[in-house]
């Protein structure tokens, strides 16, 4: 009997990982992996600043799902077959410990990104997998199979004009930017979710907080007006504008939101998260009191970076010499509002290439969650971004790609 042939297109992590899990549990089943460009598993490479944040410390798979702006549900029930604490397990039978940071992110014990990359390949190697690289797909057909009902059979056409015939497909090609790149797929009868940009930082073109770039604040809570969005972590200032965890996460959650403003809005930032306006006029008659001989410049009470402070300060147009004890209640009022809600106006946004996600994607009604398996199309699989699926920063968006490409290798039947 012949063997039958899985090919897996996208050579990223969920591509890897269903590739790599597919030819291990089914011994017969031929496995094929074609990635379109030049590189492996680039993303895995580069994610986590060349460390790859492979996952997040969650106790549950309640706490997981909390950081999906879309695709909760549908992971909800993927979840209860591969989270969290399994990939930690698989890759810890295969020799890679990993460790958690103190905000929650996994890595590598080695930190470095090409442990998990070794990891993945000597997994291919030694299963088998074949690998063809440069090669892009134009289109899938799916042939009519008359001898064998239970399975739908596959050609696939590469851009060099080579055919591939497949039992099982699976789709692990990551996110598309553009509406038109998922043609090929809406030829084989599924819908897709518009794609927008889910991760990006915020463009403040015109304002001076600008030259303060490089300065990170480990704690602000950020708000963009007029929405319900919010979000609190750390805040880093850019030479175009405000970036950082917290600034992703709201641009993850308010993905589609922001789009349709055409990425013109007004954040609010509040500098002091602990704090709101009447909490922190209590505190500064307390500073006062306690630091009435010292200059406000020198002594910045709220450990907030100097550069930060001094810029806060000559925003209020308060005096470089000007001790606590001296300082107007204009002025007190001034820093107090400022310190609690400083207004951006953000016009534009610039794509955070190391997490590059998209929001959109296949439709999750036309997926079953348990198997990955198309409901449009028997025998044809998706893995990763490609769903309409996507986490914060974090290591969730590897989560979402080892579970769902863990789940097609295990759904196989043959």
């Amino acid at each position: 009997m012949q063997n039958k042939t899985l090919v897996v297109i996208g050579g990223g992590a969920a591509g890897f990982f269903c590739a790599v899990n597919a030819a291990r549990i089914h011994k017969d089943l031929k496995v094929i992996l074609i990635e379109k460009s030049s590189k492996l598993l680039s993303k895995v490479k580069i994610s986590g600043g060349g460390r790859c944040n492979v996952s997040h410390a969650c106790e549950s798979v309640n706490d997981l799902i909390k950081y999906y702006p879309r695709g909760s549900a549908f992971l909800k029930k993927a979840f209860h077959h591969f989270y969290t604490a399994h990939t930690i397990q698989w890759f810890q039978e295969r020799g890679v410990e990993l460790k958690t940071e103190s905000d929650g992110r996994m890595f590598p014990s080695s930190n470095t990104s090409q442990t998990i990359i070794d990891c993945l390949l000597n997994e291919a190697s030694r299963y088998g997998v074949e690998i063809m690289m440069n090669a892009d797909v134009l289109s899938i057909a799916k042939m009519s199979n008359e001898n064998n009902a239970h399975h739908s059979n596959f050609q696939i056409t590469l851009r060099n004009t080579k055919i591939i015939s497949a039992n099982y497909v699976c789709i692990a090609c990551g996110g598309f930017s553009k509406e038109s790149q998922f043609d090929w797929l809406l030829k084989l009868g599924h819908t897709i979710e518009k794609p927008v940009p889910s991760l990006f930082t915020f463009n403040i073109p015109n304002d001076n907080i600008k030259s303060l770039m490089g300065v990170t604040i480990p704690d602000v809570r950020v708000k963009i007006m007029g929405t319900k969005l919010q979000q609190s972590g750390p805040l880093l200032i850019t030479h175009w504008g405000l970036s950082g965890p917290a600034i992703l996460k709201l641009s993850a959650w308010g993905a589609r939101e922001l789009a349709s403003s055409n990425y013109e809005f007004t954040v609010m930032v509040n500098w002091l998260s602990d704090f709101n306006e009447q909490t922190l006029k209590d505190r500064f008659q307390q500073i006062r009191f306690e630091k009435a001989a010292q200059k406000i410049y020198n002594r910045n009470p709220f450990l907030l970076p100097t550069r930060l402070w001094e810029y806060l300060l000559a925003q209020c147009e308060v005096p470089e010499e000007m001790r606590w004890a001296d300082l107007p209640a204009k002025e007190q009022n001034k820093v107090i509002k400022l310190l609690c809600s400083q207004h951006f106006s953000v016009r534009g946004k610039t794509t955070f290439k190391e997490e590059f996600v998209t929001a959109g994607g296949i439709q999750l009604s036309e997926v079953d969650s348990s198997t990955m398996q198309s409901k449009v199309l028997s025998g044809m699989f998706f893995a990763g971004e490609i769903l309409n699926i996507d986490g914060v920063t974090g290591g969730f968006n590897f989560q979402n790609a080892w579970t769902t490409g863990w789940i097609v290798a295990n759904s196989i039947v043959m």
